[in-house]
C-alpha cells in the first residue's frame, strides 16, 4: 500500500502554494521545508479536509492524524482520550504508553484540560500512533512543544508504532529527524 500524489496544486486566491507535487509514500517519511511552503495543506487535501485545484491522491486509506493543535477531549483524561479510537485499546495500554512518555499516576487522573502543552502533544500522538486500524499516519508537527528529553522518548514511540505504515510527519525538528532516521523530502 502507498499513497500516491500526483501532480497536486493548491493556491490560495493569487498564492501558490502547491505546485505540481509528486511524491510517493510507501513507508514513514519525513517532509520538511519552510512555513508557508505547503506542508500542512498537503496533510489537509490528503485528509480530505481541503482540496486540491488539481492533481490526484490515492492510497490514502484509513488514516489518523496528529494536528498541530493536540484536539483532545477536554473533560477526559489522558488515557481516555487514548481509548476514544474504540479500536481494541484498552486502559490500561493507554496508561502503559503514556507512562513511556513520561506520563505519571496523578497527571492520567486529570482532566486533559488540565496537562501541560506538551503533555498534549504527547497524548494526541499517542492517540493517532495506537489507532489500530490506521492504514496510513499523518503526523504535523508531532513534537512541538515537548522538552527536549522528552522528544526522544517520544521519536522512539513514534518508530515503534508507526511500523511500516505509510507516514508523512511534517517537521521543522532537525534533532528529531535525526533521531527517526526516515527518509526525508524537502519542499
Amino acid at each position: 500500500m502507498s499513497i500516491v500524489i500526483t501532480d497536486l496544486c493548491k493556491s490560495f486566491g493569487s498564492t501558490p502554494v502547491l505546485q505540481r507535487f509528486t511524491w510517493t509514500v510507501e513507508r514513514p517519511m519525513v517532509l520538511m521545508g519552510r512555513s508557508g511552503c505547503g506542508k500542512t495543506t498537503l496533510l489537509r487535501i490528503l485528509l480530505g479536509l481541503e482540496s486540491a485545484d488539481s492533481g490526484t491522491v490515492t492510497g490514502v486509506e484509513t488514516p489518523a492524524a496528529v494536528f498541530q493543535e493536540d484536539r483532545l477531549c477536554p473533560q477526559l483524561t489522558a488515557a481516555a482520550n487514548l481509548t476514544l479510537t474504540g479500536h481494541g485499546l484498552t486502559p490500561q495500554d493507554a496508561e502503559r504508553e503514556l507512562r513511556t512518555l513520561g506520563f505519571t499516576d496523578a497527571e492520567l487522573a486529570l482532566p486533559a484540560a488540565r496537562l501541560s502543552g506538551g503533555q498534549k502533544r504527547r497524548a494526541a500522538l499517542l492517540r493517532a500512533l495506537l489507532c489500530r486500524d490506521a492504514k496510513t499516519l499523518l503526523l504535523d508537527e508531532p513534537f512541538t512543544g515537548m522538552d527536549a528529553e522528552l522528544v526522544e522518548d517520544a521519536v522512539a514511540a513514534t518508530k515503534r508504532l508507526a511500523g511500516e505504515r505509510p507516514t508523512i510527519l511534517v517537521t521543522h525538528d532537525r534533532t528529531a529527524v535525526d533521531l527517526l532516521g526516515w527518509p526525508v523530502r524537502e519542499v
